[in-house]
């Protein structure tokens, strides 16, 4: 027992001990600064910031009834000597701690300062955002022993009351001074009116009649301003043509500008701003006012009803110098109200700050092609994103504008903001050169030569593409913060992409924009799916798929694959190298983009996806399908197709803009028919009928022989321009356009051949050199030009086959095969059959009578002549000769 004790006391001392150590070795806070017990509100800059903070000692301070809204992952607390540009954004960094990215709503917590951060290095303190160089809220310290701090409006108040969703209203009560303050928050556009008053204690019904209201709102230069109203009907402020009295809602001026010499309008403004979408202006009035007329006194310890409203504001014209407010409209509790309110309870039922649905309050420019964007400087009034520089940029006499623009779009620029204003657009969002703060950042358009002046502006034209990022912006590359933020939204897919087909059934548009080493590719449906797929092949077998469909998580997906056969077990995923990949949906209809290599690197050729070459120079097939749902997991029958395209579309990827082959097959099926008819048909007949008709009386084989000859040369030629035509070009690449060369010459060459015929020499004459030398050549060139006309519909079929990857290829080439065995089989038998006459006509009784076989003798270019020639031979004497038999 005794030991146990013993044993129990050394731990304790023990623990002690090391708990001593641990504390002394710690950072000592020391209580001898003069800021220590310092309290003071936070000035709301940004992100609908409010708190209270106090030091609590040398190291450490306290924060609370802290709001919020969310900021990047880089928020944190700041120390700087003033509130100046230069001295903020310099600042450092006074605590480790950050401020996550969520909403802070009346939060208390406290924060640690660094070991090496003392008070008397911080003049103010900021809650900072590293990320975009922003200053959310800061507390100015007192410095020299004072207590105040200049210059510092606070937007805590001690009371809040929510009296709808995106509308409150803020107090504080002074009873000894006589004063109210009061601050009206609302969510709602800069153009709408905030209104809160007293009723009248005396109405039980229509509680709008005979109120004292305050009216709140902003010019439409952005200024707050505040007016004393007081409602006599539920109308708009009206004068009455006759006694020019007001009746309506009206200010108190209207109704009379004066009262025993003072002013009825006893409503003062006190401040206002507008910040993240959320308008708050704060105003102060007496309690009890010299103006009994048209003001209701304020009993602070009763409970009175008061009445509210949100409404478009009419602004001033030429007939009223006032702002007027407008019907509020809307049901009750959203755009009017009443409550019953005692101002001397404490209450605080507004948990965490306002969030706006649309918190972007800068003029909103969209860019036109036909209007050019002004670009100027000016000075710095409503500038986003403090701390503000010196001066900013304004686009068409609006201070730094949200600038939206489309993607495939120019934009112009007419830049005129002085020689040391450089404007371009980058993906930082403080510019003034990244790379002099050892920052990356992306320029896409604009630099050092993008500066001008009125008298001589810069014209800058910026086409934003389907790679520019969502946001981006417009700067100064000589000065940081002086623009703002560009919104790239999405135009029509045409105006992404240069080139654009519709693929078969046109239940699918295929996009492509093509560059050096890459292709750039979109894909639409033009009626709602559950997934949209694009492939590369002849058909869904021995395809590369990419599918694009959108989860349950509402995000698009995009994955590739290689497929092999018909069954779920066939489609293999693939790895291929996509860049820009997108997939979104709208209105059902899906739309998926990526940037792929023309040519994929792969260190491992074995793999599907390596032999994904897609090569500019040759016509791309490219299939489509959709169905109802898609996973990446578990693929089954259900997740197949449920509509297909029928047939695969060639699209010519090197065509040029805007332009686009949906197939080449009716182009091919033309120029070879028209070749076939040719030197299938038309030319050899023609060699034929010379060949085998001389036999027939008169020149008919001479006629037959031309018109055929001359008509398959012309159909030749037409084939070869409908070709050339139609590829916008004439490319000497492969051996079926060499042969199909050098067949057109050598049948080109037998009609020169035809008109420099020598004549043949007369009956008995022997043929004269010249007549020899033409005849073996007309002979080889009119066989040659068959020949290798022949081998150039032969290695048609062949091209036809390998580059353009006509499916039944093969079994035209074996009904090409197949006729011209045909023709080589009546060449041999008409063939056997003239050598059968010609012996049958050297067996006769040893006598010719005539001459048995056609006179050659006809001039091939003068027909008529040459039957002259003849019907004259044929009317003179006819000479017979009979010899003996000697048999």
């Amino acid at each position: 027992m005794y030991n146990s004790k013993i044993f129990l006391l050394l731990s304790l001392f023990l623990i002690n001990s090391i708990a001593s150590s641990k504390a002394d070795s710690g950072q000592k806070c020391s209580n001898t600064s003069s800021l220590v017990g310092f309290e003071s509100n936070f000035t709301m800059v940004r992100h609908q910031l409010r708190g209270h903070l106090k030091i609590l000692d040398g190291c450490s301070f306290q924060v609370t009834g802290f709001d919020m809204l969310s900021g990047s992952s880089d928020v944190v607390f700041w120390g700087t000597v003033s509130l100046n540009f230069s001295d903020l954004t310099s600042g450092f960094p006074i605590s480790g701690q950050r401020l996550n990215q969520t909403a802070y709503k009346n939060a208390s917590f406290s924060v640690q300062l660094l070991p090496d951060i003392t008070w008397d290095q911080i003049n103010v303190l900021s809650i900072w955002d590293i990320a975009s160089t922003s200053d959310f809220g800061h507390v100015t310290l007192p410095r020299n022993g004072s207590d105040s701090v200049s210059d510092s409006v606070h937007t805590v108040f001690d009371n809040c009351k929510n009296l709808s969703d995106n509308y409150r209203v803020r107090w504080n009560l002074n009873v000894e001074e006589n004063w109210i303050e009061i601050g009206l928050e609302a969510a709602a556009p800069t153009t709408y009116y905030m209104a809160f008053g007293w009723a009248n204690p005396n109405r039980t019904k229509e509680l709008m009649s005979e109120a004292d209201v305050t009216v709140a709102s902003f010019t439409e230069e952005g200024r707050p301003f505040v007016d004393d109203f007081y409602i006599t009907a539920y109308t708009e402020c009206k004068l009455s043509s006759k006694d020019r009295t007001a009746i309506g809602v009206c200010p108190d001026v209207v109704y009379e500008n004066s009262k025993n010499g003072m002013m009825v309008n006893n409503t003062r403004l006190v401040y206002g701003h507008r910040r993240d979408g959320v308008s708050l202006i704060m105003f102060r009035k007496p309690l009890n006012s010299t103006d009994k007329k048209y003001d209701l006194p304020v009993y602070p310890n009763e409970d009175m009803r008061v009445i509210w409203a949100l409404g478009l504001m009419k602004p001033p014209n030429e007939n009223r110098s006032h702002f007027l407010p407008q019907f509020h409209g809307g049901p009750e509790k959203v755009a009017y109200g009443h409550l019953v309110l005692n101002v001397s309870e404490k209450v605080d039922d507004c948990f965490g700050p306002l969030d706006a649905d649309d918190n972007e309050d800068q003029e909103l420019i969209i860019a036109d092609t036909e209007v050019p964007l002004v670009v100027t400087t000016g000075e710095v009034l409503h500038y986003p994103n403090p701390p503000s520089p010196s001066k900013v940029l304004y686009i068409n006499n609006k201070e730094a504008p949200v600038l939206r623009v489309e993607r495939g779009v120019p934009v112009k620029f007419l830049v005129q903001a002085g020689h040391d204003v450089a404007l371009y657009i980058t993906s930082d969002s403080l510019g003034g050169n990244a790379t002099l703060r050892n920052v990356t950042e992306t320029i896409y358009s604009g630099g050092p030569e993008a500066e001008g002046v009125v008298a001589n502006p810069h014209e800058l034209i910026w086409v934003p593409d389907r790679n520019t990022p969502d946001q981006v912006y417009y700067q100064s590359l000589y000065q940081e913060k002086m623009g703002w933020k560009v919104q790239v939204v999405d135009g029509a897919l045409s105006d992404m992409y240069n080139n654009s087909v519709l693929l078969d059934d046109q239940q699918v548009t295929f996009f492509w924009t093509l560059s050096e080493d890459s292709i750039t590719i979109a894909a639409r449906g033009v009626k709602k799916s559950g997934y949209l797929a694009i492939g590369f092949g002849n058909g869904m077998v021995n395809s590369y798929a990419y599918v694009g469909w959108i989860g349950d998580t509402g995000k698009g997906h995009l994955n590739t694959y290689w497929i092999d056969g018909k069954r779920p077990l066939n489609i293999h995923p693939t790895n291929e190298n996509l860049t820009h990949v997108r997939c979104r949906s709208e209105d059902g209809i899906i739309t998926l983009e990526f940037t792929r290599p023309l040519k994929p690197s792969c260190n491992q050729n074995d793999k599907p996806e390596c032999k994904n070459i897609v090569d500019p120079t040759t016509p791309l097939k490219v299939i489509w399908a959709i169905g109802s749902k898609w996973t990446d997991d578990h693929l089954s029958e259900k997740n197949m197709h449920t509509v297909t395209s029928q047939r695969p579309v060639q699209v010519l990827l090197i065509r040029g803009s805007s332009e686009a082959e949906q197939g080449l097959q009716p182009v091919l099926a033309v120029h070879g028919f028209m070749m076939f008819l040719s030197w299938g048909i038309l030319i050899p007949g023609g060699i034929l009928a010379a060949r085998y008709l001389k036999h027939v009386k008169g020149d008919g084989w001479y006629q037959i022989h031309i018109y055929l000859q001359y008509s398959g040369l012309a159909i030749i030629l037409l084939g070869v321009l409908f070709a050339v035509a139609e590829l916008r070009g004439f490319y000497v690449s492969s051996l079926h356009v060499k042969l199909g060369i050098a067949a057109i010459v050598f049948a080109s060459v037998q009609p020169m051949n035809a008109y420099l015929r020598p004549e043949k020499p007369a009956n008995g004459e022997d043929a004269s050199t010249k007549r020899l030398i033409w005849e073996y050549f007309h002979v080889i060139i009119g066989r040659g030009a068959i020949a290798i006309g022949i081998a150039a519909l032969s290695t048609g079929m062949k091209h036809l086959g390998e580059r353009y990857r006509v499916e039944n290829v093969h079994d035209l080439s074996w009904v090409l095969i197949i006729w011209f065995l045909i023709a080589a089989l009546t060449v041999i038998y008409l063939e056997y059959c003239e050598r059968q006459q010609r012996d049958r006509l050297q067996g006769r009784n040893n006598w010719v009578l005539g001459n048995v076989e056609e006179e050659d003798s006809i001039d091939l270019l003068s027909p008529n002549d040459a039957s002259a020639r003849k019907g004259s031979q044929s009317s003179g004497v006819i000479e017979v000769q009979l010899e003996p038999l000697n048999r």
